[in-house]
């Protein structure tokens, strides 16, 4: 039987490994970036992605379809410098190759977690990367969606959106 929380969510979002999955990776992965955070929010209701970078990784097996993690430049420049031990005061190329290798942790991170639950996947493509702000990701008919928010204290940000990580996935059984 579901609970209020499972059948507002639905049976995918609240699924405990899909959202341990996603919460241990992305921890493991900020971790490596000397970046602490705490979840702010899940919703399986597909949201647009306000930030300025954005990681996509596909993924297939059983399951397919596609893993983002979303962010704002600010939060981009200060994860890829903790991760590379520099500092960068503009979106460069070393920064929007950083966002791709921490998008493909954060999808090892979750394919690992994922592999013995029945959303599963055995493969990830290589990264990509949009810059920008004001696109769409569509969503086709039928995919299992989840999008969970992190908040990433920082005492020079003053904006909510340079705080804000959003991972989500966006999954199908074949």
């Amino acid at each position: 039987m579901l609970t209020q929380y499972e059948n507002h969510l639905g049976a995918f979002a609240s699924d405990p490994a899909v959202s341990s999955a996603i919460g241990e990776s992305v921890f493991a992965a900020l971790g490596m970036c000397g970046v602490e955070a705490k979840c702010a929010g899940i919703t399986s209701i597909p949201i647009s992605d306000v930030g300025d970078i954005t990681g996509i990784i596909g993924c297939h097996g059983d399951t397919s379809g596609f893993i983002t993690i979303n962010m704002s430049g600010f939060i981009a420049r200060q994860l890829v410098g903790g991760f590379l031990g520099d500092q960068f005061e503009e979106m460069c190329p070393q920064v929007v190759d950083g966002i791709g290798e921490l998008a493909n942790l954060v999808a090892g991170g979750i394919k690992k977690g994922m592999v013995s639950t029945e959303w599963g996947f055995g493969n990830v493509t290589i990264p990509s990367v949009i810059v920008g702000s004001h696109y769409q990701i569509a969503h086709a008919a039928g995919l299992n969606h989840i999008s969970v928010m992190f908040d990433l204290p920082s005492a020079e940000s003053l904006s909510a959106n340079d705080r804000v990580l959003k991972v989500s996935l966006a999954l199908i059984k074949l």
